[in-house]
């Protein structure tokens, strides 16, 4: 019976914790949202997604932030791409084409953990110091080469640990059939993994589209919308950035704004993966 009793009372304690933590964070998150909304929801309009900025738009005349909303959007769509093209395949051959936990496997998956935990602004210290080296100027190109890498460890990590969840004889099934490694991996694997790829891309995404120090020194900054990879483009995390560095009020005000829109997209990113991740919560064939 004591035991019981003070099992219970472990219990609840760790129950009470884990609810208080849960409410914190929601308190912050919400804070967070609420502080930028109230700040930046006033200077929002029409013409500040819409446009891009005119003539003095940092001394607070007319104009919007369009140029760094589409700049945002091609590098994190590019930089997701690139990643998963490269990642994708790493991970499939990690996980057919070697033993899942050999040394060489291990090693990758410590290389990945590695470069996850890795400051975004070392990769764009290391982008600028190769820029400098070969005589590049500072592009679209080069910032999404970047953030490439940036996310590359974010979607090999999570796609491996959702195609080490696939039943082994699901695998052994499709060899016993007369599959190769190639088949197994694109047309077995994959596809059972799909819902688990989908949600590291959404992750990736949302961890592009706001990275501001990898872009830094890479990507540059314009007023002007991207034509081309190799010139500069604006970004959102970086057009907070300066308008928050100038003393206008309502310059400032506006990257409130920039910065309400900037977590409404990561927002809504987050809600996306978590239902497909919902959605897909078992691997069909």
């Amino acid at each position: 019976m004591n035991r019981q009793r003070g099992r219970r009372i472990e219990e609840n304690i760790f129950k009470v914790l884990m609810v208080a933590a849960a409410l914190t964070i929601i308190a912050v998150f919400l804070a967070i949202l609420g502080s930028i909304a109230m700040k930046g929801l006033p200077a929002m309009s029409w013409e500040m997604i819409t446009q891009t900025p005119k003539g003095g738009y940092y001394l607070g005349k007319e104009g919007g932030i369009l140029n760094a909303i589409v700049g945002s959007l091609i590098l994190a769509v590019g930089a997701t791409l690139l990643a998963a093209l490269i990642g994708i395949p790493v991970v499939l051959y990690m996980n057919i084409y070697r033993k899942k936990n050999s040394l060489f496997v291990n090693a990758i998956r410590t290389s990945f953990d590695v470069m996850w935990g890795i400051p975004s602004i070392v990769y764009g210290a290391f982008g600028f110091s190769v820029m400098i080296f070969f005589g590049m100027q500072a592009s679209l190109l080069a910032g999404i080469i970047i953030v490439s890498l940036v996310i590359f460890p974010v979607i090999s990590r999570t796609v491996d640990e959702v195609i080490q969840l696939i039943p082994k004889g699901l695998i052994d099934a499709s060899y016993s059939l007369g599959a190769t490694r190639y088949e197994t991996a694109f047309k077995i694997i994959t596809r059972q993994a799909y819902p688990g790829i989908l949600t590291a891309l959404l992750i990736a995404f949302g961890r592009a589209i706001g990275d501001a120090a990898a872009v830094l020194f890479t990507t540059g900054y314009t007023d002007a919308i991207p034509t081309s990879l190799f010139q500069a483009a604006a970004t959102l995390p970086l057009a907070i950035f300066f308008q928050l560095g100038t003393p206008i009020p309502e310059v400032q005000a506006r990257a409130y704004a920039s910065a309400f829109i900037l977590t409404i997209i990561i927002l809504l990113i987050s809600i996306l993966a978590r239902v497909i991740t919902r959605k897909f919560s078992r691997f069909k064939i």
